[in-house]
């Protein structure tokens, strides 16, 4: 089987020259870098929570007791249809899961921001089973069970959107570690089109995402030949019409030219086939090169073509409350 990696972003010939596309520089310009990549003071640390997910509050002092005081005191709260005596500690649990650190976890339970199984708990000697309790933060899902993986591949052009092509050609299997084989990517992304692809084995999630009804925005970098009159985005907005109905996009927006090219930005939720090109072919300017930034709230920011990372608590949170999960 042929395992060669594709160069890139293709064959797009004159990168740079005037009157040739975009370099590479210009759609990473765009796509941005993901979020506190660039914050003050270096990196966000592993055990500090991200503001959107939740706030860190001041630090409380709680004292370390046995079990049986565990259950004491879950009995004194009416939670014993929530508390499980031979699991784990509340924080524990949701520190391993990425939230934060332990004693960020215990402030945020003795505020009342925690809730299990639909309980809002403040009693840190809680313990729950992470294989069944459902534990949120601020109304978001906190993924405990360690058996699903959530990963972002930015799949670069040339890729199958297949995990092992029967004809040899460069899969998303060709960069996903050993072990990982087993999962399945959400949606496709074609041949010649870049970008964010979401790999799982989380089978009701990635249903949920491919659902027309839950109306997930994907949002895509657009190069074509300019210019490009005014009316090309009304009419991409009022909806064109195509072989297998009409399709329109939810938001379009210009955000950058060079002479011959103009590169736009599209947001919408159909997840029909090459739907972004043929809705471009319907209006007379053919797709010079695509790239999937954005699904929902899970960005592609700098992620380098070809790599795979793992999905972060906060995103994973978000991604699931937009399917009601």
């Amino acid at each position: 089987m042929n395992s060669r990696k594709p160069r890139g972003s293709g064959r797009t010939p004159a990168v740079g020259k005037r009157g040739g596309p975009f370099q590479e520089r210009d759609f990473q310009r765009q796509i941005g870098a993901r979020k506190g990549a660039g914050r003050k003071g270096g990196p966000r640390r592993r055990d500090e929570p991200t503001p959107d997910f939740y706030d860190e509050a001041p630090r409380s002092r709680h004292t370390r007791r046995g079990k049986g005081a565990g259950a004491a005191r879950a009995a004194e709260q009416n939670l014993g249809r929530i508390h499980h005596e031979d699991g784990e500690r509340l924080q524990k649990v949701m520190a391993a899961a990425g939230v934060a650190s332990r004693r960020v976890c215990e402030d945020l339970i003795a505020e009342g921001r925690v809730e299990v199984d639909g309980v809002i708990v403040t009693e840190p000697g809680l313990r729950v089973d992470p294989k069944t309790s459902v534990i949120r933060v601020d109304g978001i899902s906190v993924q405990t069970d360690v058996a699903k993986q959530y990963l972002v591949f930015n799949k670069p052009r040339g890729v199958i959107s297949t995990m092992v092509d029967p004809d040899g050609r460069p899969s998303i299997a060709t960069y996903l570690k050993s072990g990982q084989e087993h999962l399945f990517h959400v949606g496709r992304l074609d041949n010649d089109t870049e970008g964010l692809l979401v790999l799982t084995n989380d089978g009701e999630l990635a249903n949920r995402l491919l659902h027309p009804s839950y109306e997930v925005p994907k949002t895509y970098l657009v190069q074509v030949k300019g210019p490009l009159p005014k009316g090309v985005s009304n009419q991409l907005r009022a909806g064109v019409e195509l072989e297998d109905g009409p399709a329109k996009v939810d938001s379009f927006k210009l955000v950058d030219s060079t002479p011959g090219h103009v590169l736009v930005e599209v947001v919408l939720h159909s997840g029909k086939n090459r739907i972004v090109r043929r809705m471009f072919d319907a209006v007379g300017h053919p797709v010079e090169r695509l790239v999937r930034v954005k699904i929902g709230p899970i960005l592609l920011g700098d992620q380098k073509q070809g790599s795979v990372r793992v999905m972060n608590a906060q995103e994973l949170g978000h991604l699931k409350a937009m399917v009601g999960l």
